[in-house]
């Protein structure tokens, strides 16, 4: 198991404020970013006191990730809602006695339901380290996601930026980022991961926060996990 620093460990702690918690290294990354990136500087401001927040456990967020696979975010949200009332809590002890076809009823494709047995099974069964993952390095816990079936690395990253809320993640398969660069540094011209990258350089170690920022730049309504 890969330990992070004791730095990185620290800026993981979390402020909890009316049931969503929000990071503590927030304020720290936001100066930095505005010194740094003249994109930022002029879009940081623009927000106010708003700021990444997370709520739910690890599983339910995960869970939550499949349920809205290649799906309209009203349609994830119509079908999480008729799957989270099926089990009496959501709780991967609880998914796994669930009926295949009642599962099915509430609009979950037969695919989805596999994915999301298999997600329990690997809950219950102990095989992720789920109490020692504040102590791992992001990679180790993206190895440890993408072994779960409906799970890949966009979905382990966007895992650790919303739920562990980690700082300097940089999801380059995120289609709203790369479009988010392209419109904010590059005059809407087409971006490659290695522009981004290069972009990114100025954001480290804070990528998560600008990621943040610039999925903002585009959908100024923040979302939270």
């Amino acid at each position: 198991m890969t330990k992070v620093p004791v730095s990185k460990a620290k800026l993981a702690t979390k402020n909890v404020v009316n049931d969503l918690a929000t990071p503590d290294y927030w304020s720290d990354a936001c100066k930095h970013l505005v010194k740094k990136d003249r994109v930022m500087k002029r879009l940081i401001p623009q927000f106010g006191d708003a700021c990444l927040q997370s709520r739910g456990d690890a599983f339910s967020t995960l869970a939550r990730s499949i349920v809205g696979q290649q799906i309209s975010v009203k349609a994830a949200q119509t079908v999480w809602d008729r799957f989270a009332v099926l089990p009496k809590k959501m709780l991967p002890a609880s998914v796994l006695k669930l009926k295949v076809d009642d599962m099915r009823a509430a609009g979950l494709s037969a695919r989805k339901v596999e994915y999301l047995v298999d997600l329990a099974l690997h809950f219950d069964s102990g095989a992720l380290h789920v109490d020692g993952w504040q102590s791992m390095d992001d990679e180790a816990i993206i190895a440890e996601l993408v072994a779960i079936r409906g799970i890949g690395r966009w979905t382990a990253e966007m895992f650790l930026i919303f739920h562990m809320m980690r700082p300097n993640v940089l999801p380059l398969d995120d289609v709203g980022l790369i479009n988010g660069i392209s419109k904010a540094y590059f005059s809407g011209e087409a971006v490659s991961r290695s522009d981004a990258r290069e972009v990114a350089a100025a954001w480290a170690p804070f990528c998560s926060v600008a990621t943040w920022y610039i999925w903002r730049s585009l959908d100024p309504a923040p979302v939270a996990y």
